[in-house]
């Protein structure tokens, strides 16, 4: 229940109460006193009231002898019929006007309530810089407001020094593992070398390689993140790309086993940046055959399903568990345990997936079932002839 809705019915409460109380006191005022002190009106003999005041001169035992109980009640019925009925035709419209108008006035007064939930429902790394606009009247929810700019503000200058920081450490990285990728090479070609030596060099310049890897992929995404990387918008033809991919996939799941199986591929064109598009499906078809299982299956697909080209890429494996689904494109997520020791990788590839789609302006799912097939799938808009 929203607090308009709570505060609404508190108020109808209190009128309806108020309406009671003045019911029950306008009741009391005009039957029960009115009565005793219009004992001494007295009735000409005409019939008619409003003619001054006379002392009935009966003997006391005449008046005695007169009924009690009939004229005053009826007085009594009369003026409380009169009270039900102003109380209806004054009571009740008075009372459901003011609760239009409270109502009025909570929902004006709680917007800015409502602006600050959706803002905050809104709020990402990415829009930090946004702020929201203040009333200027000074009250409690215009503090509140500035408050949430401050907090938003200090949030973006953290993630800001993050991001600095992890560029500038990317970028001074480089350098170091370009040399030592060089050194390594140069030693490897040396006929002197025993083959153990020459082993543990390639191991090492395996290390080496998949370092500067990390260092290159984390470096794209703060980049990303920063706005500072420019797609080459242009023409793609997606099957071509599609068709590529599953030669490479072929490739690499010789050492495994994997039966790699390419179904629907449909002539499909979309608008975006081949080299990054490229980039996309070998990252899906590097995931597919890392966690998949010696002897299984790689399935790829391209359809072309209303204005959007939808890519399908499956695969047997192990799976992950429903509660790690929703995290597999966070930055250096691996999994399970037995993921993040038996498979090389750094946790980046999906999360450079999602990038690169979201640029394009598509979108990107991820499902897995335990020991049967994972399932990625991707749609970007096409482009229709």
């Amino acid at each position: 229940m929203t607090i308009r809705t709570r505060l609404s019915l508190w108020y109808a409460a209190v009128m309806l109460a108020s309406l009671s109380l003045m019911g029950v006191l306008s009741y009391n005022e005009f039957v029960v006193r009115r009565p005793e002190s219009g004992q001494q009106e007295m009735v000409d003999g005409r019939g008619q009231r409003g003619q001054p005041l006379q002392r009935d001169r009966r003997p006391d035992r005449a008046r005695d002898a007169e009924p009690r109980g009939g004229r005053p009640a009826a007085r009594r019925h009369s003026l409380f019929a009169e009270v039900l009925a102003i109380l209806v035709r004054v009571g009740i419209p008075a009372m459901l006007m003011a609760l239009g108008g409270g109502w009025w006035l909570m929902r004006r007064a709680l917007a800015p309530i409502q602006a600050l939930t959706l803002a905050v429902e809104r709020t990402t790394d990415r829009n930090l810089r946004e702020r929201l606009p203040r009333t200027g009247n000074g009250d409690e929810l215009d503090r509140l407001t500035e408050v949430f700019n401050a907090m938003t503000a200090r949030l973006d200058e953290s993630f800001q020094r993050i991001r600095d920081f992890t560029l500038h450490a990317s970028h001074e990285l480089k350098t170091p593992l370009t040399v030592m990728q060089g050194e390594i090479e140069t030693a490897c070609r040396d006929e002197a070398l025993t083959e153990a030596h020459r082993e543990r060099l390639l191991s090492q310049l395996d290390e080496v390689q998949r370092l500067a890897k990390i260092v290159d992929n984390l470096s794209l995404l703060t980049k990303a993140d920063a706005g500072q990387v420019t797609l080459s918008l242009e023409p793609v033809r997606l099957d071509e790309l599609v068709r590529e991919t599953v030669e490479d996939l072929q490739h690499l799941g010789q050492g495994q086993e994997i039966e790699v199986t390419l179904g629907a591929c449909d002539e499909v064109t979309v608008l975006g940046d081949r080299h990054r598009l490229r980039q996309l499906l070998l990252n899906l078809a590097d995931n597919s055959v890392k966690y998949n299982e010696r002897g299984g299956q790689v399935g790829v697909s391209l359809h072309l399903v209303g204005s959007e080209a939808e890519m399908v890429i499956s695969n047997t494996g192990q799976g992950l568990p429903p509660e790690l689904q929703d995290r597999v494109f966070e930055r250096f997520f691996r999994g399970d345990v037995s993921h993040g020791t038996a498979v090389e990788g750094s946790g980046l590839g999906l999360s450079i997936v999602q990038w690169i789609v979201e640029a394009h302006r598509g979108s990107v799912r991820f499902h897995s079932d335990i020991g049967a097939l994972t399932t990625v799938t991707v749609r970007l808009p096409a482009v229709l002839a």
